[in-house]
């Protein structure tokens, strides 16, 4: 009886270690109306807590964190914890219709999940229509209690979040898009933690402000919460050292200009070593879409050092072009994992399915007794292998899964394009229009747990090339290699990085180029893929995959919560 006994008092001690650490994380979310006043007018907006972001979550890896979320807005509302792993808790996960129908107005839901392998910077906000201008916040997850960052401990935290702002209710305006086929009206100015900065109207009091003592340095954490717009970030005069990308450790990687897509976050040190002084930080956006509008301003706020006189006059930072797109791709491509650091995950090496994806914009053809004024009278689309993404409407797909419904999704999406062409070639796709229209349809792929994805993301011209923001739920992806023009394997499987590629959960696949991918498939549940401009989720840039039980109990999703949201 000796050694059973001594293997489980082994077993038991290994379970307090692990756990003795840990914690239990309660917040209370009220997502309401509130009115603000911004760039000369007073709004009406949604927001948690009466506060534009909402309420910063600070937790450490191993944590629990529940989150009680009452709807008391007039729409309806999911929350999603945008890069949280959601280890057998895809039921908290939150996009709407995919893990669950939405929180009515008036009622509630508690999320509850545990937050394992991961340390850094992520952030929540809503996933239903366009409530995330408003509705979001950051995620940060430390080290356990014990363990230290794998950089010098910085002298403080910053949390800074880059979003978007409207003149208008941004449900109104995606609404207008919706019943017109178009664009969305373009936004009215940027911002820098809920702030648009003096640059703008009546704005002189609306700036950020961060205070900083010579010879510290401070820990940024960057999230770009804007729905529609990658953004350029620096501060004049100063380096900016990244350490990690979508709470995965870096290699330290010095520059003096950030680039951040929608979805992704970016932590940087900021070594306060200039001269006593005020300089502005500032972020533009970076635009990749020839010929296409876009809200062309610039949101700041300013750094200023302890001691400086308040009549001091800020310097301002040199910004690219909107369309810097090589300023762009050599930052999104020098970027490496930290190879044997925290959570690090080797790259998987062999690979059980293949996928081929293209990814681009397109038409839908104008519903019977409908005025569209997309081109040619039709709707504006996108898609994945020529499929536009529906959402389901009567029950969430991974209810579906669950129960075993059926005629919610199918199965059969693609691994490769449908039609194969000369994807970033615009003149040959002009001469081709059945590629404008793809079939509005909800398509999964279902894969076996523990099997190993890799993706090659394409960029077409269909109807315009552009950098498009993918993001997967449920999983970190590793970056093997991305590039301009069309993939080709002959030469671009040798450019593969598969030594400390970056680990990410959101790649901009470059302007009219590709990305690879790579990640191994060790979650079950629904997991939505899709492009973080929201307009174009809407337009149905999206698929989704379907990840089949593991062989053990502790690789089997749980049933649903009991106040899991009614459809």
């Amino acid at each position: 009886m000796g050694r059973p006994v001594s293997l489980l008092v082994w077993a038991v001690a290994l379970l307090f270690a692990s756990t003795a650490s840990a914690a239990v994380v309660e917040q209370t979310f009220y997502v309401q109306n509130l009115t603000v006043s911004r760039l000369c007018n007073r709004q009406v907006i949604t927001a948690v807590n009466g506060s534009l972001p909402g309420p910063e979550i600070r937790v450490r890896e191993g944590d629990t964190l529940i989150v009680h979320v009452f709807n008391k807005s007039p729409y309806d509302l999911t929350v999603h914890w945008h890069g949280v792993f959601q280890k057998l808790s895809c039921w908290a996960d939150g996009p709407n219709m995919i893990t669950q129908c939405p929180i009515r107005p008036g009622n509630k839901y508690t999320y509850n999940f545990r937050i394992t392998g991961q340390e850094g910077t992520l952030w929540w906000h809503a996933h239903v229509s366009w409530l995330r201008a408003t509705v979001y916040g950051a995620l940060v997850i430390r080290p356990r209690s014990g363990r230290s960052y794998p950089f010098p401990k910085p002298h403080r935290e910053v949390p800074i979040l880059l979003g978007e702002w409207w003149n208008a209710n941004v449900i109104d305006v995606e609404r207008q898009a919706v019943a017109t086929g178009v664009a969305p009206n373009l936004s009215d100015a940027y911002t820098i933690n809920g702030r648009p900065g003096d640059l703008y109207p009546c704005s002189q009091n609306h700036t950020y402000k961060l205070r900083v003592e010579t010879g510290k340095t401070y820990l940024l954490r960057i999230v770009n919460a804007a729905l529609n717009n990658q953004l350029f970030y620096k501060i004049a005069k100063h380096k900016l050292r990244v350490v990690a990308v979508d709470a995965a450790y870096t290699k330290p990687y010095v520059t003096d200009v950030v680039v951040i897509a929608p979805g992704q976050t970016v932590d940087v040190l900021l070594a306060a070593d200039q001269r006593v002084g005020s300089f502005f930080m500032a972020a533009t956006p970076y635009a990749s879409a020839a010929g296409v509008q876009f809200d062309n301003t610039t949101t700041r706020g300013v750094v200023v050092y302890d001691g400086t006189p308040s009549s001091a006059t800020p310097v301002m930072p040199d910004l690219p072009a909107f369309n810097d797109t090589p300023t762009a791709h050599k930052f999104f491509s020098n970027l490496t994992g930290l190879k044997g650091g925290p959570n690090w995950v080797e790259v998987p090496r062999k690979v059980d399915h293949k996928m081929f994806v293209t990814i681009g914009l397109g038409l839908e053809a104008c519903p019977a007794n409908t005025t569209c004024l997309g081109p040619n009278g039709a709707r504006l689309s996108a898609s994945m292998n020529n499929q536009s993404f529906a959402l389901p409407t009567t029950v969430s797909m991974l209810q579906a899964l669950f129960s075993n419904l059926g005629g919610v999704y199918t199965t059969d999406f693609p691994a490769k394009p449908p039609i194969q062409f000369d994807y970033t070639n615009a003149t040959s796709v002009g001469n081709n229009p059945t590629l404008f229209f793809a079939p509005k349809v909800t398509k999964v792929t279902k894969l076996k747990f523990n099997s190993t994805v890799e993706m090659i993301l394409q960029n077409t011209a269909i109807l315009g090339v552009e950098n498009h923001p993918m993001h997967i739920h449920g999983f970190n992806f590793h970056v093997l290699a991305q590039g301009f023009g069309n993939y080709n394997p002959a030469t671009d499987r040798k450019k593969f990085n598969l030594v400390d590629p970056q680990m990410r959960n959101t790649i901009g696949v470059p302007v009219g180029g590709w990305a690879v991918i790579r990640f191994t498939a060790n979650n079950p549940g629904v997991w939505i893929m899709h492009c973080h401009l929201d307009v174009h989720l809407g337009w149905g840039l999206a698929t989704a995959f379907v990840v089949e039980n593991g062989p053990t109990p502790a690789t089997t999703l749980p049933p649903p919560p009991a106040d899991l949201p009614k459809c």
